[in-house]
């Protein structure tokens, strides 16, 4: 949708919060004896054992955090050195009874840590705590519950850090999942990227918080409930309408990436699905209504913008695998729902590119445009593995064919694509001006400026070679243009580079540092837009700007995954 305005973004630094809730040191009954602890597990079994473990940090390469459960004492977890707190989290995969952790130190030991156990990954229940800790090995008694165990250290014994032979947790599964815990909560990382990919530098700990700092900035700012109904929103300031599919979209993706960050995530999400449901598209119920005003009413003909209709399906999708689908609402279903009539609706079936939205049919002079920035490649593969209809694999080949086509006839210097693509059923070319929403439609504006994300977003987690092309294109393009400045990426540009508007927006200079995070070349350069990030304030006048922003931030953390 057509982007109004444009504000300059001032400097400020971001306040920093704890990643979880950690609830205050409790009064500790004494571990009961070792022989009493042997005891009891022996009723118990190893259950830590190859589970998926994320740590706060990690020493360098050979002291990953996996390696605390892998059964080989000659391997070790050790996190950096000098820096409390630290922590190591075991997910048990579903929720156990523990009465039992054997913790076996290396040289660098805990003096002060505690073992805490979760339901979600986000609020922890402390079921033992020492600040006297010796090293060698401690083996304890415990007695709790929980799908998540850690061992938090709040005070090093030595001037090292924190490391552990191995991590053993003895227990037994207390039957099923945990009731509305995330599966992939928010900082586990258990969905890595492909090899070679880059991430900002410093400790995982540390970028993951300053993505949650964002999030908890950009939901105050933009996450309602003004209509009631039960429903939730994302405000759009920025549109032409107070409620824009393509907001609500964002907001599905994002409060379902953030669960385990965020205790409500489950709540909103589900407010806007009931938005969803209540605000269909009047020409295929299974799709939303692009827009609705002030009286949460849907407007304009209430028919469906492809943009959100992308966002929503794999926003369900994401839901689906978090949470599952046998809550109030079955995310799956209404996920296949949405994915067909996506098909039905919103794809040229003749050409296998996505059109502007439902309201385009045959015959009609829309026809055969498309808006490059809804070209999600991830998506059509999540959307494949979903509903198994072979449908997406030949949509996600078409659009990876025109995006190399574009960049290598049209953008030969720079890989940028344009706004919109016209003649799509002949030879697709950049639109000549004007034909949906500005003059500029043909160039990098305010639509295509999303693109190098969604490019790379597909790129960093599947490693494809069309996709890290295309990114690394971009990447080299830009960095080169700019010095490795980000202060100076413009607001737009013609094809050829040259640019059309002064300033800086987040909207163009976010994006770029996903196809960064491609090239091995660029750790300086993908630092120096992850700074400018971090520099930049929320917008609270732009949905658009700070919703891009958070998700880049979100990618950029190594946390966006495929469902």
């Amino acid at each position: 949708m057509r982007r109004r305005s444009v504000s300059l973004l001032g400097l400020a630094g971001l306040l920093v919060l704890p990643l979880t809730s950690i609830p205050q040191a409790q009064a500790q009954a004494p571990a009961q004896p070792r022989a009493q602890a042997q005891d009891q597990a022996a009723a118990d079994s190893l259950v830590s054992a190859g589970k998926p473990v994320t740590a706060s940090s990690t020493e360098g390469t050979g002291f990953e955090a996996g390696r605390a459960v892998d059964g080989n004492t000659a391997t070790r977890w050790a996190s950096l050195e000098g820096v409390d707190p630290q922590w190591v989290r075991i997910d048990l995969g579903a929720t156990h009874t523990v009465s039992r952790v054997k913790l076996n130190w290396e040289a660098a030991y805990g003096k002060a840590y505690r073992i805490q156990t979760s339901a979600d990954g986000a609020t922890w229940t402390d079921v033992y705590a020492t600040t006297t800790g010796d090293g060698g090995v401690d083996d304890l008694a415990v007695s709790g519950s929980g799908r998540y165990l850690r061992m938090h250290g709040t005070s090093r014994g030595t001037p090292y850090g924190y490391s552990l032979w191995e991590f053993e947790v003895y227990g037994a599964p207390s039957g099923g999942g945990v009731p509305g815990g995330p599966a992939v909560p928010f900082g586990s990382h258990l969905r890595p990227y492909a090899a070679g990919t880059l991430k900002p530098s410093g400790a995982q700990a540390t970028i993951d918080q300053k993505v949650v700092d964002y999030y908890n900035k950009w939901k105050a700012a933009f996450v309602r409930q003004n209509c009631g109904n039960g429903w939730y929103q994302i405000i759009s300031p920025d549109a032409d309408h107070p409620y824009v599919a393509e907001a609500q979209g964002y907001g599905m993706v994002v409060t379902a990436t953030m669960a385990g960050a965020d205790p409500d995530a489950k709540k909103i999400f589900d407010g806007l699905v009931k938005w969803k449901i209540d605000h269909p598209s009047s020409i295929n119920p299974n799709l939303l209504a692009a827009e609705q005003d002030a009286a949460c009413k849907s407007v304009n003909g209430g028919d469906g913008a492809t943009d959100g209709d992308m966002d929503v399906a794999y926003g369900l999708l994401l839901a689906d695998k978090q949470w599952g689908s046998a809550g109030t609402y079955n995310y799956k279903d209404l996920a296949l729902k949405h994915i067909a009539a996506i098909k039905k609706d919103e794809l040229n079936p003749t050409t296998r590119l996505l059109k502007l939205g439902d309201w385009s049919s045959s015959g009609d002079q829309y026809y055969y445009i498309s808006r490059t920035s809804d070209w999600m490649v991830d998506h059509f593969r999540a959307f494949r593995t979903a509903s198994g209809d072979t449908t997406w694999d030949a949509v996600r080949s078409a659009h990876q064919t025109q995006i190399s086509r574009l960049q290598s006839t049209y953008a030969s210097g720079t890989g940028l694509l344009p706004d919109f693509v016209v003649d799509t059923n002949t030879t697709p070319k950049p639109a000549p001006g004007q034909v949906l929403e500005d003059p500029n439609d043909g160039a990098y504006w305010w639509n295509a400026c999303r693109t190098p994300w969604r490019i790379a977003d597909d790129a960093v987690t599947s490693g494809d070679a069309t996709s890290l092309a295309a990114a690394r294109k971009l990447n080299s393009w830009i960095k080169s243009k700019t010095g490795g400045d980000p202060n100076k990426i413009a607001i737009g540009y013609k094809l050829n580079g040259t640019q059309i508007s002064a300033g800086s927006e987040a909207a163009f200079f976010a994006p770029f540092a996903v196809a960064a995070m491609t090239d091995p070349g660029s750790q300086a350069w993908l630092d120096a837009l992850w700074n400018k990030m971090l520099t930049t304030p929320v917008d609270t006048s732009s949905y658009f700007s700070a919703s891009i922003q958070l998700q880049v931030m979100i990618t950029a953390s190594g946390n966006h995954w495929v469902p």
